[in-house]
This record gives C-alpha cells, structure tokens and sequence, in this order.
C-alpha cells in the first residue's frame, strides 16, 4: 500500500494549527502562533498541471518547492479521491518535498501543503488535479484467497496474478499495493510463491477471534511501461479458535489443542516404512465425511501387497497428494502401538468423527518424530509455517533491512527527512 510519509516539522505544524486555534478562541496578544493559517500560494511552486481542464502525466513524480528565503514547508500530505494517499519525502531545511511512490492514472488528486515563515506563522494551500489515462495498456488482474468465511489461525492469505511478474522492482510496486490488515493487529508479510503467486502469513500464527482484510490499491498505477494496475475484490476473513493437533508418530499419540490448553489425546497410527508420515506444520485444507480412496491415485499399482481401495469416513484432508486424518477402524489395533498405514493419521471412528467436528479449515495439525520427509513448503497444500520468519521476509520485494516487516507493516505517518 502506498503511504504518505510526513517530516518531522509536521508534529510541530499540526502543535502550532491547534495552539493557533487556542489563542484564537482566547484572544490574541500577536503571537504569530495565535494567528490563522495564511494562503501559501505565494510561498511555494508546484509541478502539477497549472492551467484548467490540463491533466498530470501521472509518471512523473510530484514535486512542492519553496520559493524565497523567507518561508518552509513543514507537511505535505496528497491522496486520491478512494483514499490512496502518496509517500514522499521532505527536505530537512523545509526546501522541497517530492513523491517517491507512483501516481495512479485517471484519478483525482488533492495536495496538501503546509507552512510557515520566519517568524513561525502557519500557512496553508490546497492543491488539485487530475491525472492522464493513458490508453492501451494492459491490466494486472489480483485475485485474493481462500474465499470470504471463518478459517483456523494458520489460514494464510493468497494472492493470484493473471500475469507473471519477474522484475524486483515491478514485484514492488504489486506487493505495496496488496495490503493486509488485521485486529487485533500482528506483524506480516508477503512471500512470491512463484511469479504470479503471493502469500502472506504472520512471524507466528493469526491471533484466534481475529479479523483480517486485504484489499489492493493497485488500480491505475503503473507497473511497467505497458502494465497497470487493475481492480481486485477485497476479502474478509475471520479466525475461530486457535486449534493445534499435534501428533508424535514414535508414540503414536495426537494431542489436540484449544487455545493452548490440551482438550483430548487420541491414540493414532501413521504411515509405515516406506509411506512414513510427512514431518512438520500443515493446514487443514478441507473436510470430506466421505472419500472412496484408491492406491492407484498416489502411484500403487492396483493387486500389489499394499493396493488398497477403502471407504472412508470424517476424512480431513492436509495435503494435495492424498494425506488425511481419518477414521480406520481396520487398524484400531494397532493405534497407539504401532505405525501401519500409508501415510495417512488413522484413528478410531469415534475419534476421527470428534476430530472432523472440531477442527475447520486452516487449522493446525503437526506431525514429530516420523521417520517421513519435510511437509513441502507451497506445492502440496500450505507448508508455509515451516518457513523461518527471517527466510520468509527475504522472498518479499519490499521487506527491509531485517526488521521482521515488510513496508506496509510500518506506520502510515511516519517522520522521515532527506
């Protein structure tokens, strides 16, 4: 999301609005602080179009300049009619504050400057113009996942591109633009899956009751000399309880959590030498109450020692390639004991129809101590949570200097000077 980044003379300009309006209310004694903003159009030069019914090339930057020795400028905020406001940077001598993120096109922008002369007095200028649509050019399409509803607190939020997009520095005009929200608020970031695939997911998971949004303000700004933004849904999500199934494959033993407090142990198996259970964090992707599964849907030939092809029930599925936590009354023997299916959780069917009950999508189920391979990160559902955080922000265009955060985490008015 673009931001707009205000100097550090702008605490004290907004200090001297409401000391003015003070005094004002209490009568003057001449203080230039009691006095009322003057028009400031004298004090500063703009780049924006000047004449009437002319409109801005919205690929040139913004730029605000103070003219005479006798004034500075000490705030300039500019924002489009939705909202979109523009970063920018301010001089430290108040000389000069320029744009330094993109100006969508076809919208209507609203500059505003403030001052103040020597003596301290307040000035005040408002500015508009509207910017150029320039024609032909294609559009970048965001489709943002899963669909709107109430998830588990290790949902991640995706975003799907309808064209790739491989330039870093066009990567960081898309991933500014894509903005995640959530309250209570965490600390987040975005992560190119591919080059028309992000995801974002916090340092930890989701707090549980939680609210999370994301919208994009991509419309319009420029992404490449013949690309521009497009228009993108936003979505809602909530998170229900945070929800954790932990299983031990060398106790065969899953404990499950409610808001970390352990709400029941249930004896499983898992797979057996040669199909061993997939190690690490996944995400509930869906819940089937029945699934007809076939060995030779995951490469065993149909007639060999292990072919198989079972009805089975309260199946939720983790991973694309076929792994579930299901009912397995043919092995309740051996759960708790030992390790005897083909990769799947098998459980009880009283316990697998409580666990199908209780968990929802983008729940948490983590598998330890399996002699299995690591659950992969993207390719097989969401392995995500398996990703250190500081590795996660480095598949970010836009996450700075290690700071946990990409840009968009920082805060909108923010004291910056050059």
């Amino acid at each position: 999301m673009t931001t707009t980044v205000i100097s550090r003379g702008a605490g004290a300009a907004l200090l001297v609005a409401a000391l003015g309006a003070s005094a004002t209310a209490c009568g003057s004694d001449g203080n230039p602080l009691a006095a009322y903003p003057y028009d400031a159009a004298d004090q500063i030069s703009f780049s924006g179009p000047k004449d009437a019914g002319k409109k801005a090339d919205p690929d040139k930057p913004l730029e605000v300049t103070a003219q005479g020795a006798d004034g500075r400028i000490t705030d300039v905020t500019a924002m489009d009619a939705t909202g979109r406001h523009v970063s920018g940077e301010l001089a430290a001598d108040g000389s000069r504050w320029h744009s330094t993120s993109p100006l969508a096109a076809g919208a209507h922008y609203t500059v505003r400057v403030s001052t103040e002369d020597e003596a301290g007095k307040p000035g005040r200028k408002v500015l508009t113009f509207d910017t150029d649509k320039p024609p032909g050019q294609q559009r970048l399409n965001v489709t943002f996942g899963p669909e709107a509803g109430t998830y588990g607190v290790g949902q991640p939020i995706t975003a799907e591109l309808d064209q790739p997009i491989k330039d870093k520095a066009q990567r960081a005009v898309v991933e500014r633009a894509l903005r995640v929200d959530s309250k209570p608020s965490v600390q987040g970031s975005w992560y190119w899956v591919s080059d028309k695939e992000l995801h974002y997911r916090p340092q930890d998971y989701w707090p549980a009751n939680a609210t999370v949004e994301a919208h994009s303000n991509l419309e319009n700004i420029k992404i490449s000399d013949r690309l521009r933004g497009g228009a993108a849904k936003p979505l809602k999500i909530t998170t229900g309880d945070r929800i954790v199934a932990l299983t031990d494959a060398a106790k065969h033993l899953m404990t499950v959590y409610r808001n970390d407090e352990k709400i029941k142990e249930i004896p499983v198996t898992t797979g057996k030498p040669g199909f061993e259970t997939r190690n690490g964090i996944k995400v509930v992707l869906a819940k089937q109450y029945y699934v007809q599964m076939k060995s030779s849907t995951v490469g065993i030939a149909a007639g060999s020692k292990d072919s198989y092809d079972l009805p089975v029930y309260y199946a939720t599925r983790v991973t694309w390639s076929g792994e579930y936590v299901h009912a397995a009354p043919w092995s309740v023997g051996s759960q708790g004991e030992a390790n005897v299916s083909h990769g799947c959780t098998g459980m009880s069917t009283p316990n697998a129809s409580w666990f199908f009950k209780t968990v929802h999508e983008g729940d948490l189920v983590q598998v330890v101590n399996s002699a299995g391979d690591d659950m992969e990160l993207f390719d097989n559902g969401f392995g995500d949570w398996n990703m250190p955080w500081q590795k996660w922000l480095q598949g970010s265009a836009i996450a700075s200097d290690g700071d946990g955060a990409g840009a968009q985490n920082k805060a909108r008015l923010s004291p910056q000077s050059v």
